[in-house]
């Protein structure tokens, strides 16, 4: 019989893999998973319990650039809705056909994007946790830019708005345009580093993951001077000139916007809405939805390594400082610097990541274009898959569609194993460019994957994560 397989990487020795009719161990001559508690133990990843084999299914397919999947809390109807980078939220029913009018359309508002790659575009989607009562929808996107710009013959290259809309009950299949409302705006230097998700907290608060405004190693025109001269930058060290580089909280239940009084800058130097910070661009955020509600976040390299972290309030997460757990250079971004500090200038410790890997340009060898945070799974149909985290990479290459799916069990210390998932469908790499995740009402985990790198086309689909099917199974 045959199985998928889930191949262990980052062991101390190289894996002894054993098939005993069907079913796939792990060699505790490999790094064993840390310990984690009672039921919250991923038995998937312990080296010596049997893992099942996994698959993704095919939902719904047609779209441009999908860059996630997100709920209505509440929702009776069971949607999901997929944010399409080209300005468009569709709408998924409950037996995966996609309706044939968009939930949301902004692409009139927002800058033209470059079909080849872009990071710009529709970003983010967040429905509020009584949108079942209020209707209120909130929206992450870029448009054009406004006069002016971060130096004297520099232009800013966008806008970017968090804005609200508003559902009628009337129909709760269309978001009113005439509603939109501004609640934050900032200026972007560069076209790319603009993070994008907006997610609610358990808090009841909004979250905003922003990048460090783009171009590379945080030094580049609209990267303002901050603490630390070696690197000669930037937005990700500085909490007092800018809100890039940070994970934003903020309250929505005043207009535009209020502070939450535990900010950890209320009060005190910076600026009020930043949540924590030292991000280059965390791309992908998401809170579990179980367990202590951690929040993750995947956290996009220079040209060396890529990062999963936890955040914390307050938390300084290095960049550019750091990239992942090693001394950045900015001079030479190919090398790393023999030391650098360990605190930043309020006394706060620089945060190492919880997961680590190599990026494809990495001289000592490495298949990661950029991590995809992911999703915590809660659902209940993978067994032995509770309570592990699910991510992933855009590719290996940047031109060639082979994302890669892993996981990673909660560990207490800054240095989590993690594993290699091959699905039963395509063994060596889930065979599109991974371009978000999602996870519905039950805890199950969703993949937004296209063919092409850029937003263009029609190749986007969105796949469920399944068991995969035994020999004799059903098609459906």
């Amino acid at each position: 019989m045959k199985i998928s397989r889930i191949v262990l990487i980052n062991c101390i020795r190289p894996a002894a893999l054993l098939l005993l009719f069907g079913t796939l161990f792990i060699s505790p001559g490999c790094k064993k998973v840390g310990e984690a508690t009672g039921p919250e133990v991923a038995s998937a990843l312990h080296p010596t319990v049997q893992i099942r084999g996994v698959d993704i299914s095919l939902v719904e397919d047609g779209f441009v650039s999908p860059l996630g999947v997100v709920t209505a809390p509440g929702d009776p109807y069971k949607r999901l809705f997929v944010i399409d980078q080209v300005g468009k939220i569709w709408i998924i029913d409950s037996n995966w056909n996609k309706m044939a009018m968009p939930f949301l359309d902004v692409t009139s508002k927002m800058i033209p994007l470059n079909p080849n790659f872009d990071e710009r575009g529709l970003l983010g989607l967040a429905f509020h946790p009584n949108y079942m009562s209020n209707g209120r929808v909130f929206v992450y996107y870029q448009l054009p830019p406004r006069p002016g710009g971060p130096a004297p013959g520099v232009n800013w290259n966008n806008l970017s708005r968090i804005a609200e809309f508003r559902v009628l009950p009337s129909n709760p299949h269309q978001a009113v345009m005439a509603s939109e409302r501004t609640i934050l705006e900032w200026d972007d230097p560069q076209f790319n580093h603009n993070g994008g998700v907006i997610t609610f907290g358990p808090d009841g608060y909004l979250y905003i993951a922003l990048g460090d405004g783009g171009a590379a190693n945080d030094v580049a025109p609209g990267h303002v001077d901050d603490w630390y001269p070696v690197n000669a930058g930037g937005n990700g060290q500085d909490v007092e000139q800018n809100l890039l580089g940070s994970i934003l909280r903020i309250d929505v239940s005043v207009e535009p916007y209020g502070i939450p009084a535990d900010n950890p800058f209320v009060g005190k130097p910076g600026m009020d809405e930043i949540y924590a910070y030292g991000f280059r661009n965390p791309y992908r955020i998401a809170f579990d939805p179980g367990g202590d509600r951690l929040l993750y976040a995947g956290d996009a390299g220079q040209v060396l390594y890529e990062e999963v972290s936890i955040v914390k309030k307050g938390g300084n997460y290095g960049w550019n400082v750091k990239e992942g757990k090693h001394c950045f250079n900015a001079a030479d971004n190919k090398t790393t610097l023999p030391s650098c500090p360990t605190v930043d200038n309020f006394g706060n410790p620089l945060i190492d990541p919880v997961i680590e890997l190599n990026n494809w340009q990495n001289p000592a060898g490495g298949k990661a274009t950029t991590v995809i945070g992911g999703q915590v799974y809660r659902g209940h149909t993978i067994p032995g898959w509770h309570g592990a985290y699910v991510f992933g990479t855009f590719s290996q290459t940047p031109t060639t569609p082979n994302g890669e799916l892993f996981i990673a069990a909660w560990q207490a210390s800054n240095d989590w194993v993690f594993y290699e998932v091959s699905l039963k469908s395509n063994p060596n790499d889930i065979g599109y460019f991974l371009k978000g995740f999602g996870q519905d009402w039950a805890g199950e985990i969703y993949l937004t994957v296209s063919s092409i790198g850029g937003p263009n086309g029609t190749t986007g689909k969105v796949f469920k994560l399944v068991p995969a099917r035994k020999i004799g199974d059903p098609e459906n």
